[in-house]
């Protein structure tokens, strides 16, 4: 990672550790028994993207597997707003009829809000 990379990161590091904090959570509030783990936010490789309204660099982490698959990803925006998705990809625990894609989280600096991404289980 290059410095401005570094930088970028940790200007948003606060606000990204309380971000993966509210994916663990929603991902917990499903109920899952095993206990499945939440993104971290060291844990991601990190490029700058420049913004095309802006021409400002925007910061993208990308979360991968053990296998190296991409799991995740969060934006951190200029304007201070982001994006984030981190995928579960499991049965739900308590209601057969949905299927748990992931967990999405998006706001900015001072609103966290998150929801799970379901699909109908079909069949």
């Amino acid at each position: 990672m290059n410095k401005e990379t570094k930088e970028h990161l940790e200007g948003v590091r606060d606000t990204g550790d309380a971000i993966c904090n509210a994916v663990q959570a929603e991902i917990d509030k499903l109920g899952f028994s095993n206990g499945i783990s939440g993104p971290v936010l060291d844990d991601a490789e990190y490029v700058l993207s420049r913004d095309p309204l802006t021409g400002k660099n925007s910061l993208v982490g990308t979360w991968r597997n053990t296998s190296g698959q991409k799991c995740g990803e969060i934006l951190f925006h200029v304007d201070g707003s982001f994006y984030a998705e981190y995928d579960v990809i499991r049965a739900h625990p308590r209601k057969r009829q949905w299927f748990v894609e992931g967990v999405t989280a998006w706001g900015n600096q001072s609103v966290i809000k998150t929801e799970p991404k379901l699909l109908p289980v079909i069949g």
